[in-house]
């Protein structure tokens, strides 16, 4: 089971989920409050399960409404996902991944894991 760990951050707070292994799948923005973190937690409860994926790395892709994870390439070539909510803002964000069946597997973990997750805070 994934847990979410909500942590002093420089400006607020922060969260990250984990899955059960331990490892970190996502991370989130800098909030300026605790209440406004643990909305953004929910959110991603809220939106993770039943967001589409739109698959930015094929020439011509369908885009997809909000809630969807869109998956990317970055400046080093690595695979990334990003969640949006409804309202199209960033809610979670991945770790850059080396091939897309691997980023594919991150948005998988964040689906599976984000809708039953505890909240921990540090």
């Amino acid at each position: 089971m994934g847990k979410f760990v909500i942590k002093n951050a420089k400006k607020g707070f922060n969260f990250v989920l984990k899955a059960g292994n331990g490892q970190v799948i996502a991370t989130s923005e800098v909030y300026e409050s605790e209440k406004a973190c643990k909305a953004g937690i929910a959110s991603v409860q809220k939106c993770a399960p039943e967001a589409a994926i739109e698959d930015q790395t094929v020439e011509g892709f369908a885009t997809e409404k909000n809630p969807k994870f869109e998956i990317y390439k970055d400046k080093k070539g690595e695979f990334r996902f990003r969640l949006k909510a409804k309202n199209g803002e960033i809610i979670a964000v991945g770790e850059g991944y080396s091939s897309k069946a691997s980023c594919n597997n991150g948005v998988a973990s964040v689906q599976k894991n984000a809708v039953d997750a505890e909240i921990v805070e540090e």
